[in-house]
């Protein structure tokens, strides 16, 4: 049985990081199957203040995707938690997980929500959430869409669940 990879690309402030929690949490309780969550943050050495471009995200996904496949080595399964923001970044995505199953997630919600959790949290560069939403790709063609304006985290997750028991995980 080939292992899954569950992608998780939306917007900045999304709520991406707090669903990957919570879909690992699912998984594990509900299928007995370890999943290892893979942020774009984990790679990111920017500082706060610091605008983000395509070419630094472009810069590290490499690394991520070398990393990503490490995991697929020794997990069952991995979450990615990503912004991407141009098809060389999914391409190169989509590459590092040809072999596997991939379960591709848009995480939204509408721009001025995400406007209001940037500003509250305090801990990125003002307007980095409404530019990735402006940005994010591909914009269609996902298995799934979960809007984190009106679903919590564990109603998302459970969401994406049912999606991954349908495909028999």
């Amino acid at each position: 049985m080939k292992k899954h990879v569950i992608l998780l690309n939306g917007p900045s402030s999304s709520g991406k990081s707090t669903l990957s929690r919570s879909l690992k949490k699912i998984i594990e309780y509900g299928c007995n199957k370890i999943y290892e969550i893979i942020s774009i943050d984990d790679f990111m050495k920017i500082e706060e203040d610091e605008t983000i471009y395509e070419d630094d995200v472009f810069e590290i996904s490499g690394d991520m995707c070398n990393e990503l496949q490490k995991l697929l080595q020794s997990k069952d399964g991995v979450i990615i938690d990503h912004v991407i923001t141009s098809e060389r970044i999914y391409e190169q995505l989509l590459e590092a997980v040809k072999e596997f199953d991939l379960i591709k997630v848009h995480v939204t919600c509408p721009v001025e929500i995400l406007i209001e959790r940037e500003t509250a949290r305090g801990n990125r560069c003002k307007g980095s959430a409404e530019d990735s939403f402006n940005y994010l790709y591909p914009k269609n063609g996902y298995d799934l869409t979960v809007d984190t304006s009106v679903l919590t985290s564990e109603e998302a997750a459970s969401i994406i669940y049912e999606h991954i028991i349908e495909l028999n995980i």
